[in-house]
C-alpha cells in the first residue's frame, strides 16, 4: 500500500445476510442485489493497479461502521473508511472517540450522512447538524457530501463556516450527465471548488451517464470542469463499485477515467494526485502497521 499504485478513493461492500441496503429499489437496480465483498473486489482492483482503497458506508445504521473498520483492520488493501454515525447526537465527539477505539479505529479517514436524501433543503445548515460538522472537524477526520446537484449551494455555504474541516463532495456532485447539460451544475461545483477546503471525487460519472450508451466524450465536459475548477490537487479518482456495475464493471470505470483525463494536457504529477496523491492527502491514508 506504500507504493506507487493508484487509489481508489470509493467503494463499498454489503452482506445481504447482514443486512438489506434499503436504497434497492426497481428492476433497474436488480444487479445490486447479491453480497459484494472484499475478496469480490481485490482481483479486480488488483488487475487495475490499485493498491488501496477507502471503503464508504452506505446505510444509515450504526453497526455498520465497526463492520468497516474491523473489514480495514484485516485487511491490506482498504486503508480507510468513511463511515456514518449521527451527526445531530449531542454525543457525537464521544461516538467519534469511541469508533476511533475499536479494532481498525485508526483507519476510519471519514464521515458521510445520505443528505441527498433530506427533505429539508436546509439541513446541512442545522445547528444540530452543525454542531456534529464541528466535532468530525475536532476528531481530524473529513466529511463527505453525498448530494444531488440541486443542493450544491447548500454546500458551499455550510463549507464556508466550517473552514477547518475538509468537505469531499461524491460524485462530483452528481450532474446530469445523461442529458448533456451542464448549467447551473457547473457554476454551482465552481463556486463549491472556491473555498480551499473542498475537494471532489471523480467518481459515479458512469452511473449518472446513460448506462447502456455513455462514451469517455460525454464524461469529459464534467471532469474538466471540475479539474478546473478544484485543480488536480483537490480532485482523487474513485470507482464507486459495485454501483458502477450498472453500468460499466470495474476496469471499465478505471479505463473510462484515464481516457476522460487523456485529453485534459495533465502533467505526470497531476495524474499521481488525481489517482492516489489527493486521497492520501485528504483522508491522511496511511499503510497498515
Amino acid at each position: 500500500m506504500s507504493g506507487p499504485g493508484l487509489v481508489d478513493s470509493h467503494h463499498h461492500v454489503w452482506d445481504l445476510g447482514v443486512r438489506d441496503q434499503d436504497w434497492f429499489s426497481g428492476p433497474q437496480l436488480a444487479p445490486l442485489r447479491r453480497n459484494f465483498t472484499l475478496d469480490d473486489l481485490r482481483p479486480e482492483a488488483s488487475s487495475a493497479g490499485v493498491t488501496a482503497t477507502v471503503v464508504v458506508q452506505t446505510v444509515t445504521v450504526a453497526e455498520e461502521t465497526p463492520e468497516l473498520l474491523a473489514l480495514a483492520d484485516g485487511s491490506d488493501l482498504v486503508a480507510g473508511v468513511v463511515g456514518w454515525t449521527d451527526l445531530t447526537s449531542p454525543g457525537i465527539a464521544h461516538e467519534l472517540a469511541r469508533l476511533r477505539g475499536l479494532p481498525g479505529g485508526g483507519r476510519l479517514v471519514g464521515i458521510r450522512h445520505q443528505v441527498q436524501g433530506e427533505r429539508d433543503p436546509g439541513w446541512l445548515s442545522r445547528a444540530d447538524v452543525r454542531r456534529g460538522l464541528e466535532a468530525v472537524a475536532s476528531a481530524g477526520l473529513a466529511y463527505d457530501l453525498v448530494v444531488r446537484a440541486d443542493q450544491l449551494p447548500a454546500c458551499a455555504r455550510v463549507a464556508a463556516l466550517h473552514p477547518g474541516l475538509t468537505f469531499v463532495l461524491d460524485h462530483l456532485g452528481k450532474p446530469p450527465i445523461a442529458s448533456g447539460a451542464l448549467e447551473p451544475w457547473a457554476s454551482d461545483v465552481r463556486a463549491l471548488a472556491s473555498l480551499p477546503n473542498t475537494v471532489c471525487k471523480l467518481s459515479g460519472m458512469v452511473t449518472e451517464a446513460a448506462w447502456a450508451s455513455w462514451t469517455v466524450a460525454d464524461l469529459r465536459p464534467y471532469a474538466e470542469t471540475v479539474l478546473d475548477a478544484f485543480g488536480a490537487g483537490r480532485v482523487m479518482w474513485g470507482s464507486d463499485w459495485p454501483v458502477c456495475v450498472l453500468a460499466a464493471p470495474y476496469g471499465g470505470v478505471v479505463g473510462a477515467a484515464r481516457g476522460v483525463l487523456a485529453g485534459l494536457g495533465l502533467s505526470a504529477g497531476e495524474w499521481g494526485a488525481v489517482f492516489g496523491g489527493t486521497a492520501r492527502g485528504a483522508y491522511g491514508l496511511r499503510p497498515p502497521a
